[in-house]
C-alpha cells in the first residue's frame, strides 16, 4: 500500500480556550501528517492536548490558528453543507462509547447513514453487513444496557463505519476495556484496516496500545508535538524526554538495594522455559536484581538455579517469594 499522499494535514494548528479569568493553550503550533491507509497513533499524559487535536481533525474545535486539510481539502475554508459532507468521511469512536440507550444495536448502527440521507432499507441493509463484520451478528436487536463494554464498543465501530469512511479516528477507544477486551478491539480495528484500506488514528495515552497496533506515532507535551517517527523507531531510540517517560516509565524510580538480601531458586524440570521473572515482576509489580544464573533449555523445560537479589522491606520480599513459591518453584533464602 503507498503511502505518499497525506489524507490529513495539520499545518501551524493552534486552539487557544479563553475565559473571562484566564487564556489555555491546548495547542501550540502543530504540524503533522497522516498518510492514507496508514494506522497513525497519538500518545500523551492527561492534559496534554491530545483529544483537544483529534476534535480539531474533524471540526467538533475549530482551530484558533492554522489550517486542517482533509483528502486535500482546508476544512475552514469549506461552508456547512460541505463541511457536514466532509465529516461523514470521518468516523469517531470515543472512551464512553456514546450509545443511544433507546436504541437497538442495529439501530444505532442506522442513525448516521439515516441522518446523511440514506433509506431505511439501505441503511438497514448496510447495519447488518457491519454487524457482521464486528462480529455481533446476533446482537441487532439487542439494547446496548444487555451488551458488554466490548461489544458496545464493536457497535459503536459499526455505527462509526455506516457512512464508509475515508479515516476512523480513536479517542481513549480502549480505555475503558479490560486487557483481553482492548486486544480484541484493536485486533478488530487492524483487520478494518487491513480489509477496508481505511486511514487509523489512534488517541491514547497508553504505549502498549501504540505498540501493538500502529505504524507511526507522535508524541504529544505540554500543548505541542514533541516527536514523530515510526514506532520501532521510538522504541528503539526515543529522543525527546516525554517519549523517554513513556518507553522507560520507571528509569526516574530506580531502587537501591541497600542489604544484601538474596534468594536461590531451583528449577528441576517441572518448570516450562518461561519468562518468570518478568512475569513476577509485571504481577507483583516489585524490581530484583540477577546475581547469578545457570539455566539450561532441555525439551522446553528449565533446569538450573537462578539467585536474585530481592528489596530489603519484608513485604515485598514476601510478595516475591511467595510468587515464586505459586508457581511450584523450590526457593530459598541465601546469606
Amino acid at each position: 500500500m503507498q503511502r505518499n499522499e497525506p489524507i490529513i494535514k495539520l499545518d501551524h494548528l493552534s486552539k487557544t480556550f479563553k475565559s473571562k479569568d484566564s487564556v489555555v493553550n491546548a495547542l501550540d503550533n502543530i504540524n503533522l501528517e497522516i498518510q492514507k491507509g496508514e494506522i497513525f497513533g497519538i500518545i500523551g499524559m492527561s492534559g496534554a492536548g491530545k483529544s483537544t487535536l483529534v476534535r480539531c481533525i474533524n471540526l467538533l474545535e475549530k482551530p484558533t490558528e492554522g489550517s486542517v486539510l482533509f483528502d486535500g481539502q482546508d476544512l475552514l475554508k469549506l461552508n456547512q453543507k460541505a463541511l457536514r459532507k466532509s465529516r461523514q468521511a470521518m468516523g469517531m469512536i470515543f472512551q464512553q462509547f456514546n450509545l443511544l440507550m433507546q436504541r437497538t444495536a442495529l439501530k444505532n448502527i442506522c442513525f448516521p447513514s439515516e441522518l446523511s440521507g440514506l433509506s431505511k432499507e439501505k441503511a438497514q441493509t448496510r447495519a447488518l453487513e457491519l454487524l457482521e463484520i464486528v462480529g455481533l451478528s446476533d446482537k441487532a436487536n439487542v439494547y446496548p444496557s444487555q451488551l458488554s463494554g466490548g461489544q458496545k464498543q464493536r457497535v459503536a465501530i459499526a455505527r462509526a463505519l455506516a457512512t464508509n469512511p475515508k479515516v476512523l479516528l480513536c479517542d481513549e477507544a480502549t480505555s475503558a476495556l479490560d486487557p483481553a477486551t482492548t486486544h480484541s478491539i484493536l485486533s478488530l480495528i487492524k483487520k478494518l484496516n487491513e480489509q477496508l484500506g481505511i486511514t487509523i488514528v489512534i488517541i491514547t495515552h497508553e504505549m502498549s496500545v501504540i505498540q501493538e497496533i500502529c505504524q507511526r506515532v507522535a508524541i504529544i507535551d505540554a500543548s505541542q508535538i514533541v516527536e514523530i517517527g515510526t514506532v520501532k523507531e521510538i522504541f528503539s531510540s526515543p529522543k525527546s524526554s516525554a517519549g523517554k517517560k513513556f518507553i522507560y516509565p520507571s528509569s526516574s524510580k530506580t531502587q537501591h538495594f541497600e542489604k544484601n538480601r538474596c534468594i536461590r531458586i531451583v528449577f528441576d524440570g517441572d518448570f516450562t522455559y518461561e519468562p518468570i521473572i518478568a512475569n513476577m515482576i509485571l504481577d507483583c509489580r516489585e524490581i530484583v536484581n540477577i546475581l547469578f544464573a545457570d539455566i539450561k533449555n532441555i525439551d522446553n523445560k528449565a533446569y538450573g538455579h537462578l539467585v536474585l537479589q530481592i528489596p530489603d522491606d519484608n513485604i515485598a520480599a514476601d510478595k516475591i517469594i511467595t510468587y515464586f513459591k505459586m508457581k511450584n518453584l523450590s526457593v530459598e533464602e541465601v546469606i
